[in-house]
């Protein structure tokens, strides 16, 4: 007799083995309107989902995009809400709706992602909104939003810092290559450190084609980045897997960690201190990760 398995039980499994947000690699990033894959999406491989109730949704839908993923979260969904901008009039409006539904005890708001972030105090004016303790992560999309970065990491209450890629290439005329992506990745990244921040979120790859995603990824795991976004459901586990240590990585790391305490544990020569930071932090994701060594 086949037994058939719940969606609730399907959700709490996979809710049981999902990165926490701090370490989350893949976002994937799915329209609010579409309310018909938001189970799809929460059993997915990404790490984290984040229901954008922004630029995916036409200024005339944003309440029934705020309806849809408020019944789904009321239903017994989890995820994150990309909300709009501090400027809008339609961020007064997805704060308000958010606070009424964080207020429960069975609410499934993970957090929100702040679209356009150019300031510090959008992100403190978006927190206390909601309330104080819904995380914010800052969406940063423009040439202000860059240059501000810092503060926009100290900020109380932010999360992480994100890279809203396409909107700064529109605000910026820079184009979609490694060298013109490189400053304003590495100023969040920069940014993050000096805000003691888990490393940002890298803007995504458009298009189902996996060498280009396996090639941008590796390009922001380069510069120091630890996540990214996506945008369907066959992106994440390339993405995990770009962002994970690989298992040689942690067989090099075991091993090191292993002759370093077999020679007891003293600092032999000037490349032993770079290289046991490195041999730990790339234990510590690949606990995180469910990485083997080869």
């Amino acid at each position: 007799m086949t037994l058939e398995i719940s969606l609730d039980e399907r959700r709490r499994s996979r809710e049981s083995t999902r990165v926490a947000p701090a370490h989350a690699r893949s976002w994937l990033l799915l329209s609010a309107l579409h309310d018909d894959a938001f189970d799809a999406a929460q059993l997915s491989r990404a790490d984290q989902v984040v229901l954008d109730c922004e630029d995916a949704v036409d200024d005339s839908l944003k309440g029934v995009a705020r309806g849809k993923v408020l019944d789904w979260f009321a239903a017994g969904g989890r995820a994150w809400v990309r909300i709009n901008e501090r400027s809008s009039v339609a961020w007064a409006d997805d704060v308000r709706a958010l606070r009424d539904a964080a207020g429960h005890d069975t609410t499934g708001l993970a957090g929100v992602m702040l679209a356009k972030t150019e300031s510090a105090d959008q992100v403190v004016d978006t927190v206390q909104r909601l309330g104080g303790t819904v995380p914010v992560i800052a969406l940063v999309e423009s040439a202000l939003g860059i240059e501000d970065a810092v503060s926009i990491a100290r900020a109380p209450g932010v999360f992480r810092l994100a890279f809203g890629s396409g909107d700064y290439r529109r605000d910026t005329g820079a184009s979609n290559e490694p060298l013109a992506m490189a400053y304003p990745r590495s100023r969040l990244v920069a940014a993050s450190r000096i805000g003691g921040l888990t490393g940002p979120i890298d803007g995504p790859t458009v298009g189902t084609t996996h060498p280009v995603l396996r090639v941008q990824s590796g390009e922001a795991v380069d510069l120091g980045m630890t996540g990214k976004i996506c945008l369907d459901l066959e992106q994440p586990a390339v993405i995990n897997e770009c962002f994970s240590p690989s298992p040689a990585d942690v067989a090099w790391a075991i091993d090191f960690l292993a002759d370093f305490e077999a020679s007891g544990g003293v600092i032999r020569d000037g490349s032993d201190k770079p290289r046991l930071a490195r041999a730990r932090l790339i234990t510590e994701r690949a606990a995180l990760f469910r990485v083997n060594p080869t």
